[in-house]
């Protein structure tokens, strides 16, 4: 192994220089052993003598990530180092205990590899996983706001084929989101990587169950509807509708539902419909085609759903022209998949509209207008009329509002005259 003097990361016997200082590597056997002020672990120890730290990669909810030298294996390793807090706590403890579990029973080119779960000497406890140099999808989103399509479908492409192998096990991440993928960056583009497996929903038989009946757990932008209620049916499709609100705010540079707050998010989630993302993503050429296919995606009802990852990820390549499947896309140079998207997208929108127009929803050839919905997605007044109102179609009778509206209330009478009886 060798090492950077400059930022102390460590790179394989064959690297030169580092790529983010420049600066000349050098075997890790003759140098300097880093030290950090603000951080006494930097440069001990851990793990009865196995594991060199030698600096801290970044800080999360749960605990500390370093970089650090496995002696045993002199190989670079990941350790995740867990707050007091959290060590402390049994359930917390589980979930990490879990993790590990569940992911080494994974091994996947597209999860990250964990190595080992240890008690540290300063009384926490340590996740050991595989090194990665790149970075989160968040980090790239808060800087570029939207990724090319090709890009899109080559990761969903590969995250995909790595889901379906937890789901083929009853295994559903349950907090997908883009700070839990991993980008590795490569000549022909990002080798992805599933991260944190610790609120995994294990539905096989005979899995202990950590979270009580009715709790929610993930993020609530990226959180399915049966998942926002706690429902106890949650399976596998939620972790498509997560996977959907990923690709839908990578393309337009929005979440599909918005809200200032945790339970806003969620009222969203459960009461709104999402803008088609050719109209949340007009300004970034996102094509009509998409629409369908997310509506699909997003469905209420897991029932109504794309049932699958990989059918979600073969509709979303498909919807911008691409022939094949995911598993075909997923190692295809991302520059290729960007010419083959080129040549084949505006014939995928001519089918569209044709048949639409079949279906009688727009006239072949021309696009539904985004008016009423660009007016309200950007601030300003709607051009909707006052008659579609709570999904009720325009030209729908005014009574028919106040009379629903009624019955309820009498329906509710009625139940609270029976139930003082």
């Amino acid at each position: 192994m060798k090492a950077c003097a400059a930022c102390n990361r460590l790179f394989a016997d064959e690297g030169g220089y580092c790529p983010v200082d420049g600066q000349r590597l050098a075997p890790v056997a003759g140098a300097r052993i880093p030290a950090d002020p603000g951080d006494k672990r930097v440069g001990t120890t851990l793990c009865g003598g196995r594991y060199q730290i030698w600096r801290i990669v970044a800080d999360g909810g749960t605990g500390r990530v370093y970089q650090a030298l496995d002696l045993r294996a002199d190989r670079g390793v990941a350790l995740k180092i867990l707050h007091a807090d959290v060590a402390h706590d049994d359930v917390s403890l589980e979930r990490f205990r879990r993790e590990f579990e569940l992911s080494a029973a994974l091994p996947h080119d597209h999860i990250v590899e964990v190595l080992a779960f240890e008690q540290t000497e300063d009384k926490s406890f340590a996740l050991v996983m595989e090194y990665l140099e790149g970075e989160e999808l968040r980090t790239l989103l808060k800087r570029e706001k939207v990724m090319p399509p090709e890009r899109v479908i080559r990761m969903l492409a590969q995250l995909a084929m790595g889901l379906a192998e937890a789901h083929e096990r009853m295994v559903v991440h349950r907090d997908l989101k883009p700070d839990n993928i991993f980008l590795v960056g490569t000549r022909e583009g990002d080798l992805v990587k599933i991260l944190d497996f610790g609120s995994v929903r294990d539905n096989s038989e005979g899995a202990k169950k950590l979270t009580v009946v009715g709790t929610t757990i993930g993020s609530p932008y990226y959180m399915a509807p049966e998942q926002a209620q706690g429902l106890p049916s949650l399976d596998h499709r939620a972790d498509v509708w997560s996977l959907a609100a990923i690709v839908y705010e990578c393309l337009t540079g929005k979440v599909p539902f918005a809200g200032s707050t945790g339970p806003s998010i969620l009222l969203a989630i459960l009461t709104d419909e999402p803008a088609p993302p050719s109209v949340a993503g007009k300004g970034h050429g996102v094509p009509r085609t998409l629409d369908t296919v997310m509506e699909a995606a997003l469905a209420k009802s897991a029932d109504a759903r794309i049932p699958t990852v990989a059918a979600l990820a073969d509709r979303v390549g498909q919807a911008y022209g691409l022939e094949g499947t995911h598993t075909d896309w997923a190692r295809v140079p991302q520059q290729e998949l960007a010419a083959r998207i080129a040549r084949n997208l505006p014939a995928a929108i001519t089918r569209h509209d044709e048949a639409a127009a079949v279906r009688g929803e727009l006239p072949a050839g021309k696009a539904l207008s985004d008016e009423p919905f660009r007016a309200g997605s950007e601030g300003g007044p709607s051009t909707f009329t006052e008659d579609v109102v709570m999904g009720v179609p325009q030209g729908s009778p005014r009574w028919l509002i106040p009379a629903v509206a009624g019955a309820a209330v009498l329906v509710g009478v009625l139940v609270a005259v029976l139930a003082a009886r």
